[in-house]
C-alpha cells in the first residue's frame, strides 16, 4: 500500500499541478484537503476536478465558525494590529488551517503534509509551524522550496505540465493580483502593487466593496452589542459572530470602510507591499476599542496595548500554537470580563464615527469628568499630587542649574 499525504488543496492552477507532482516524484496516494474559512469561492465540481487531477480522496472541511469563534474573536479582544495596519485576515486563518489539516493527516494516516505556499512569503512558516507544534513527526513537503525537482517557474509552465499528465482544465494563464480571501478580509498583491511608487487601481482592484470616493453620500447608523468581549448583535438582530462579519462586510463595503494600503516587513526579511480589504473587521475592531474605551481603567488599557502588539507579532509570525499565545490571550480574556455594552457609530464614506457607547460597567462618572466640584474630588488635592508626580522633574532642575553655576 502506498503512503499517504494530505496536500491544501484550493482547487486553482497551484495546487492541482503539485497533484501529479507529488505521485510523480514521491509515489504518494494524494489526499486533498480543501478549508473552507468563509472565501466564498464555489465548492462544486472540486471533487471531480481533484479526482481528475489524480487525487484518490478529497476533504472539504467548513471552518468558518470555528475560524470566527476561536482565531477571530481572540484577536479583536486583544486589538491585535500588525504595524498599526494590517488586521491579521490571513495570518489568523493559517494555524486553522493547519490544525485541520494535521487531523486528517491522523486520520488517514498519513505520513506527509505538502502545501503550496511559496519560498519568499509567510504563509510557509505560519503552515509548517502550525505543523510542527501538533505532529512533529509528520513530514512537511513545500514544492516551491524544492527547486531540483519544482522546475515550474510560471501559469505557463503549470498549465503544460497539467496537460502533460492528462489534465486540461480551464485555467488561465492571464497575470492578475495575487489574492487570498476569507471571512475576514481579502489581500492583494501583484500588478501595479509591486512597485510603491504606483497608486491602487481600486476599480480594478476592489471585490468586497467600493472606494470612499464611491461611497454614498448619506451616512448610516449602525448599533452592535457586545458581552465579555464578544459581539452579539448587529442593529437589533442577535447572530453568531461569524453571520456577524458577514453583516458588517456588507455595510462596511458599502461605505468603503477597510481599505489598506500598506508596505509591510515580512517575518523571511523582506518589504512586500499589498492593499487589504477588511470592511466588517475594520469595523468590529473599532466597536470594541470604542466599549473598552469605558470600562477598561488607564492601567489596563496601557498594559493591553503592549499585549496587542505583542500578540499581532505572535499571530503574524505563525506561533499560534505556543504557551506565550496561550499566555498572552489569557490576560486578555481577564480584560474582557466587564466588556458589554451597546456602540452606535455612523459609516459614512470610508469613516467610523462615534455616535454613542454604553456600557452596565462604564467607569465614566459624570460627576468626576465636570468642571463643577463634587463629592468625590476637592480641587485643592491636586496641589499636593502635582507637587509630588513632578518633584522628580524639579529635583532634576535644581541640580542642573546648580551645576551650571558652579561652573
Amino acid at each position: 500500500m502506498k503512503e499517504k499525504v494530505v496536500l491544501a488543496y484550493s482547487g486553482g492552477l497551484d495546487t492541482t499541478a503539485i497533484i501529479p507532482w507529488l505521485k510523480e516524484h514521491f509515489d504518494y496516494d494524494v489526499i486533498c484537503c480543501c478549508i473552507n474559512c468563509g472565501q466564498g469561492e464555489e465548492l462544486d465540481g472540486l471533487e471531480e476536478r481533484a479526482k481528475l487531477s489524480g487525487a484518490s480522496k478529497l476533504y472539504i472541511e467548513d471552518l468558518v465558525d470555528d475560524f470566527a469563534d476561536n482565531y477571530i474573536v481572540p484577536c479583536v479582544q486583544a486589538g491585535a494590529v500588525y504595524e498599526n495596519k494590517y488586521l491579521l485576515g490571513t495570518s489568523m486563518a493559517r494555524p486553522a488551517i493547519a490544525k485541520r489539516l494535521v487531523e486528517i493527516a491522523r486520520k488517514e494516516n498519513a505520513v506527509a503534509i505538502c502545501h503550496g505556499a511559496t519560498g519568499k512569503g509567510n504563509d510557509q512558516i505560519r503552515f509548517e509551524l502550525g505543523i510542527k507544534a501538533l505532529a512533529p513527526d509528520i513530514k512537511i513537503i513545500a514544492p516551491w522550496r524544492m527547486t531540483d525537482i519544482w522546475t515550474m517557474q510560471s501559469r505557463e509552465d503549470e498549465i503544460d505540465y497539467c496537460r502533460q499528465h492528462g489534465i486540461d482544465l480551464p485555467f488561465s494563464a492571464d497575470s492578475s493580483y495575487s489574492r487570498d480571501r476569507n471571512l475576514w478580509h481579502i489581500s492583494h498583491e501583484g500588478l501595479e502593487l509591486e512597485d510603491p511608487a504606483n497608486e491602487p487601481n481600486y476599480d480594478h482592484l476592489l471585490v468586497l466593496g467600493v472606494s470612499p470616493e464611491k461611497a454614498p453620500d448619506e451616512g448610516e447608523y449602525v448599533t452592535m452589542t457586545f458581552e465579555k468581549g464578544v459581539p452579539t448583535s448587529v442593529n437589533g438582530k442577535k447572530m453568531k459572530v461569524s453571520d456577524i462579519i458577514k453583516e458588517l462586510n456588507t455595510l462596511g463595503g458599502k461605505h468603503g470602510i477597510g481599505i489598506v494600503d500598506i508596505v509591510e516587513n515580512r517575518v523571511v526579511g523582506m518589504k512586500s507591499r499589498g492593499v487589504y480589504e477588511t470592511p466588517g473587521g475594520t469595523i468590529l475592531m473599532e466597536a470594541h476599542n470604542q466599549l473598552e474605551e469605558l470600562v477598561l481603567d488607564r492601567a489596563t488599557m496601557e498594559t493591553k496595548k503592549d499585549m496587542a502588539n505583542k500578540f499581532a507579532q505572535i499571530v503574524y509570525e505563525g506561533k499560534w500554537f505556543t504557551p506565550l499565545r496561550e499566555a498572552v490571550q489569557a490576560f486578555v480574556e481577564s480584560t474582557q470580563q466587564y466588556v458589554t455594552g451597546e456602540v452606535k457609530f455612523k459609516l459614512y464614506k470610508g469613516n467610523i464615527i462615534k455616535a454613542g457607547t454604553t456600557s452596565p460597567y462604564s467607569l465614566y462618572s459624570e460627576s468626576l469628568a465636570s468642571f463643577t466640584t463634587g463629592e468625590l474630588y476637592d480641587h485643592h488635592d491636586a496641589d499636593g499630587f502635582i507637587t509630588l508626580f513632578g518633584l522628580p522633574l524639579k529635583v532634576r532642575a535644581m541640580k542642573l542649574a546648580e551645576v551650571e553655576k558652579n561652573k
